[in-house]
């Protein structure tokens, strides 16, 4: 069984993406800002195959929190996708690319096409 972890300071978002994707046999964890999800990725023994990182958050950004992720040795290898309410265009290509992030989630998004991504991600 797959786990996801969710990242997303409306807590809203979260409950609902945590109930769409248990309803689809996933497990999930999830953390409403940045720091909640470095300390619990930290703490867990067994790592998520995937987290889904808001890309704004107050405190700590998506990115932020990816950068510090990238960097830490445990942690580096994370299947790493963001949410955002924005499309990357040039630049913002480039720093999905830096910082190997597999896709992102334009919000709100479609349940269906939210469902695929993740499979995709996931190889499932």
């Amino acid at each position: 069984m797959k786990t996801v972890m969710i990242v997303d300071d409306t807590r809203d978002t979260v409950g609902m993406v945590k109930k769409l994707l248990e309803s689809e046999g996933y497990k999930t964890m999830d953390a409403y800002n940045g720091k909640e999800a470095l300390d619990l990725l930290k703490k867990v023994q067994v790592k998520p195959d995937l987290v889904l990182l808001d890309m704004f958050m107050p405190e700590m950004s998506g990115r932020e929190v990816c950068e510090r992720i990238r960097k830490d040795d445990d942690l580096r290898d994370l299947k790493v996708a963001f949410f955002t309410v924005a499309a990357f265009r040039g630049q913002g290509r480039q720093m999905l690319r830096d910082l190997d992030v597999l896709d992102y989630i334009v919000k709100p998004f479609d349940v269906d096409d939210l469902l695929r991504r993740i499979r995709r991600m996931l190889g499932k």
